[in-house]
């Protein structure tokens, strides 16, 4: 999933949605049937919009369940994308900070792989939110999943050493390394990644950051904007260990590394 929030870096992995894909591959589609299972469970309408939408691949799940849906992102390149190989949503560019796609026109905004926490301030939360509040219809649903603030208190598994991944696409050998570090003052997980591959190609940097939320302090935001939060929890999820699967109930804790998230809109606006 992409920021859908202002003017987009570049981005080697954004910018090459097939080379996106390859870097994680869902061929279960197994956030695609996660949502579907929390949609389902809560009586969703048919009419979603997928907020980050990336390469399309949720979204076009989602239709083919029987679903309306749009896909929201940024990137041109994610959106051309998405229109040729997972084509039946309609797509649009739109801003994740503040959108206007019509009033009460979804029954659900989902929000995956944690797009919802590049809303790095308070302004920028609160025009996504009071965004999902004019385009929900009463009693329309929010469905969200990014990483846990909470996980990160008193724990630095994630933060004492790089990460390396390597993956080959269309026979060039590509290598990520990536550091994760804490910003405290602006509650900010901050990503530095660096690429390289074998094709001859100078190494790339690059450097992200998604907001850190606590779940205490996201129930207290949602309320504001009028959502009653029906789920939130730590798992099972599409990128828990272990992962969701068909027939697993929503968990009880809010301690592990991802935080998934039902909430209803209330009736009076």
């Amino acid at each position: 999933m992409t920021s859908t929030s202002g003017t987009a870096a570049p981005n080697l992995l954004t910018d090459n949605p097939e080379l996106y894909e390859a870097r994680f591959p869902d061929p279960d589609r197994l956030a695609g049937r996660w949502t579907e299972d929390c949609l389902r469970r809560h009586g969703a309408g048919p009419r979603v919009l997928d907020m980050g939408c990336g390469t399309g691949r949720d979204a076009a799940h989602l239709h083919d369940a029987g679903r309306e849906v749009t896909g929201a992102d940024l990137s041109e390149a994610m959106l051309t994308y998405a229109r040729t190989h997972h084509a039946g949503p309609e797509y649009v560019r739109a801003d994740l900070h503040r959108f206007g796609c019509g009033r009460d026109r979804f029954d659900a905004v989902v929000c995956l792989d944690s797009s919802l926490l590049y809303c790095h301030t308070n302004d920028q939360l609160d025009g996504f939110l009071s965004s999902c509040r004019r385009a929900l219809a009463p009693r329309g649903l929010l469905v969200a999943e990014m990483r846990n603030g909470a996980y990160f208190l008193g724990r630095t598994a994630l933060l004492d050493a790089a990460t390396t991944n390597r993956f080959t696409w269309q026979g060039t050998a590509y290598r990520s390394t990536t550091t994760l570090t804490v910003d405290r003052t602006a509650q900010l997980l901050r990503r530095r990644r660096t690429w390289t591959a074998d094709d001859g190609s100078e190494p790339v940097e690059q450097h992200s950051a998604w907001r850190l939320l606590l779940p205490q302090e996201l129930r207290h935001v949602l309320a504001t904007h009028g959502f009653e939060v029906l789920e939130l929890h730590d798992g099972p999820g599409p990128r828990t260990e272990p992962a969701w699967s068909e027939g697993r109930l929503p968990g009880e804790t809010t301690d592990a590394d991802r935080l998934h998230l039902v909430a209803r809109l209330a009736t009076s606006r």
